[in-house]
């Protein structure tokens, strides 16, 4: 159903989707590297070995052996010494991320990424549009769609509110629920008994600490907490948690879907395999994650006022510097000279062997915004205003030769490889 159908009818209850893309990372480095990661069943993303990087994701036969995200590479290898390690494949995965929504928002209008591989879909009060088709075989089409236009599967789940919507995605996996083909609903009448099959640790919010406390009371499961009133679990929890958990765990939330919620944050950074010591080294493998910012900013059709570098030294010190700009900029010749002027600063106070470097852009503005804003520019690039037109355009056209050849066909004189245990993405999208 085309995106430009915007009527609407009026329905008894909401009807969201949440769709997430299975093992995403994974499925793209399959994609972009056939020949190799395509034939490796034991797969790795998240860098080389011998980086210091850590698992972005791993393939369900990798999990197998205890391998999940965020454990580092030395460790994920030591528990699956057979698999295949390969970096974050960041420009396919912005691609097909892209690409998987344009097919979703020919369904509904109504589409609020979550995160670069989860996206919540509004189709509340459409039944009429869908000729009284179930939401499940709105999902079922849905995911074929995507499988036959982008290559990639989904794993939906629906239900009357985002949080059970985010649950029933999770029961729809293919390892959770193997002849459920991919889709799993919770119809508005069955909530309740959903609910009571979920852990407490699944509901979205509830952490590690809250988690400690409600297990040493006995209460692992929605089901443990169901009987009880809001005054006994305000007792045990205090009176804001207990409203939030006496809600959450019958599946009650009021969060909307927000179509086209903006980015708060695009970041870049890099954990190196061995420390560098150099001001040049460390410039180099800046200016390379500047650009990578740059591609993805552009993507997003967006400007940034923001510009943020952070250095992490051989001890583990951490430390950031920030410059905030009068006018958006997008282009990689503009965002390399304020980062490398605030590494220099950073380096400069504390010239430490460096173990990691990142750059992040924020304070968004619309790319179109910082073209209007270029006729009052002056012709050369100054502290004010570091961009120019010209900067602007060379970069796009980068950027398409990219997409056309890959992310090696063009380099800066300075970029000397491609970095090994790269780590960051676009921040998700709440």
């Amino acid at each position: 159903m085309p995106a430009r159908h915007r009527m609407r009818y009026r329905s008894s209850m909401p009807r969201i989707l949440l769709a997430d893309a299975d093992a995403f990372f994974v499925a793209v480095a399959r994609k972009v590297d056939p020949e190799g990661a395509g034939r490796a069943p034991l797969l790795i993303v998240g860098g080389r070995p011998g980086s210091r990087g850590v698992v972005c994701s791993a393939s369900y036969e990798t999990r197998a052996f205890g391998v999940r995200s965020a454990m580092p590479i030395a460790q994920a290898l030591r528990l699956c010494p057979d698999a295949m390690c390969v970096p974050v494949p960041r420009n396919a995965c912005s691609d097909n991320s892209r690409a998987i929504r344009r097919v979703l928002e020919t369904f509904t209008p109504a589409v609020e990424g979550a995160s670069i591989d989860e996206w919540y879909l509004d189709l509340s009060g459409t039944e009429a549009l869908y000729h009284g088709e179930s939401l499940r075989e709105t999902a079922l089409r849905m995911r074929q769609a995507v499988i036959d236009e982008v290559g990639l599967s989904l794993s939906l789940g629906g239900g009357p509110s985002k949080l059970v919507a985010k649950l029933a995605a999770e029961r729809a996996k293919p390892s959770k629920q193997p002849e459920g083909g991919g889709v799993f609903i919770v119809p508005d009448d069955g909530v309740l008994a959903f609910m009571h099959t979920v852990e407490l640790a699944d509901i979205p919010g509830i952490g590690p600490k809250l988690q400690e406390k409600l297990s040493a009371l006995g209460l692992r499961h929605a089901s443990d907490v169901l009987p009880h009133d809001r005054l006994t679990l305000a007792r045990w929890v205090g009176p804001k948690t207990a409203d939030w958990l006496h809600d959450r765990v019958r599946g009650v939330s009021h969060s909307s879907v927000e179509p086209r919620t903006p980015a708060k944050q695009i970041s870049r950074e890099e954990t190196f395999p061995r420390d560098i010591t150099t001001n040049a080294e460390v410039a180099s493998e800046l200016r390379m994650l500047a650009e990578k910012v740059g591609t993805d900013l552009r993507g997003e059709g967006l400007g940034a006022r923001t510009i943020t570098v952070k250095l992490r030294d051989t001890s583990f010190t951490t430390r950031t510097a920030s410059r905030t700009l009068d006018q958006p900029i997008e282009s990689d010749r503009a965002l390399i000279d304020v980062a490398q002027a605030l590494l220099t600063k950073l380096r400069g106070v504390r010239p430490a062997p460096a173990r990691l470097v990142g750059v992040a852009v924020s304070n968004f503005g619309s790319a179109r915004d910082a073209e209007q804003l270029s006729i009052f520019q002056a012709t050369h690039a100054t502290p004010e205003a570091p961009e120019r037109e010209r900067d602007r355009d060379l970069s796009r056209a980068v950027d398409r030769v990219r997409e056309k050849f890959g992310d090696t066909a063009i380099r800066t004189g300075e970029a000397r490889r491609a970095p090994l245990g790269e780590k960051g993405a676009r921040a998700p999208r709440d």
